[in-house]
């Protein structure tokens, strides 16, 4: 049993299979990755549907009158969608029968939720010995924590993001959108790519699957990066910088006549570029900002030197004499200014499908289609021939 229904025959991953059993953000944005990329997605929800389709306002209406939030829109594009209460015998029968003609299967519940209904993996892979399983929580499948549910903002504060985040004397800060179940979905569709592959690949194993176990966690502390390796290497905790760089000076926000911009000049190069736009090249004869070494130490005076010039340009000004001096340099724009940025326009980042507005993926292929064909579905949108 599959709901047939055929895609861009053009894009990386048509063909492929997917069951999503997932709800709110990590698990549906992994499916919305592998929808983009043109497999076949089919989102199964409870008969309430996912509870984002409720997270408004903002809303968005549908030609059908049809009404959803916004957010539920930002994550489950491309897939079409059943409805299915587990507690039923026929319709989890059915669910069934979908993963057992599935690629993927996609989850995102409580451990253990799933088995009690014989949905998890040791019973679908009886069935479906090639099935790639993705389970997504908040803390993995073991460890002391691992039956707690896991909530994207706990996880930034646990993981440590949050404490590198804010103003030196504020209070820690959570990123501005929900990027520890964003990392984690990124991560958990490069891990079932990855888990396909080897299933076509693999020598006597060839043709079987396996089960991933994705932590909402283990995805946040892999993205200190850095910071991680200052803390390991140092046994010091990084301090919270504001918008400055750990490691790096002068580099950060800066004052112009009409707002602020953003200077990056990441090397030595790059940052005698910028004292010989600022007129202030006398500064390349002292020793203390020679390096970069030099210049971390001396952090807040060049900091303010470097302020006090840019305070006398416009910011239309010094963004054009920087874009022709090669030094990174930016606006910070409001979400109205982003989406008229003409570089975001050239690169057609804003889509509509079915009428209604949505970002594309951001991955271009030069022999290759995105299958951006079909809005988010609506509630039991595909009922009908998952139920004939």
């Amino acid at each position: 049993m599959w709901l047939n229904q055929p895609r861009n025959p053009d894009a990386p991953l048509a063909g492929l299979k997917v069951l999503e059993l997932a709800r709110v953000l990590a698990g549906p944005w992994t499916g919305q990755i592998l929808a983009d990329l043109g497999a076949d997605v089919i989102k199964v929800e409870s008969p309430d549907g996912d509870g984002t389709r409720r997270w408004g306002p903002p809303w968005v209406e549908r030609a059908n009158g049809d009404r959803e939030a916004a957010y539920y829109h930002a994550c489950n594009r491309g897939k079409r969608g059943v409805v299915a209460d587990f507690g039923d015998a026929g319709q989890l029968a059915r669910v069934k029968a979908l993963a057992a003609n599935a690629d993927v299967v996609i989850e995102n519940f409580k451990l253990g939720t799933l088995a009690r209904f014989g949905l998890d993996y040791a019973s679908l892979r009886a069935d479906n010995p090639g099935l790639v399983y993705c389970s997504i929580t908040g803390f993995g499948q073991d460890g002391p924590r691992a039956a707690e549910p896991g909530y994207d903002f706990v996880i930034q504060g646990m993981s440590g993001l949050m404490a590198l985040t804010g103003e030196p004397e504020g209070a820690p800060m959570k990123a501005g959108v929900s990027i520890s179940d964003l990392a984690c979905g990124l991560y958990a569709a490069n891990a079932v790519q990855a888990a396909l592959l080897m299933r076509a690949r693999t020598g006597p194993n060839q043709g079987m699957g396996q089960h991933i176990d994705m932590a909402l966690l283990d995805c946040s502390v892999a993205l200190l990066a850095n910071q991680a390796l200052s803390y390991l290497t140092t046994g010091e905790n990084p301090p919270r910088m504001g918008n400055a760089h750990a490691q790096v000076s002068a580099y950060g926000v800066f004052p112009v006549q009409d707002g602020k911009v953003i200077l990056a000049p990441a090397n030595d190069g790059l940052f005698r570029k910028l004292l010989t736009l600022l007129d202030r090249e006398d500064l390349l004869a002292e020793e203390r900002f020679a390096t970069n070494e030099g210049r971390l130490a001396n952090r807040g005076e060049l900091d303010g030197i470097i302020a006090g010039e840019t305070g006398k340009w416009d910011m239309a000004a010094l963004l054009a004499r920087c874009a022709e001096a090669g030094i990174p340099a930016g606006p910070i724009n409001l979400l109205e200014q982003t989406f008229a940025d003409p570089q975001v326009t050239a690169r057609g980042m804003q889509v509509n499908l079915g009428g209604i507005p949505t970002v594309r993926s951001p991955i271009v292929f030069s022999d290759a289609e995105l299958a951006l064909d079909r809005a988010s579905p609506t509630l039991g949108e595909d009922q009908a021939a998952f139920e004939s």
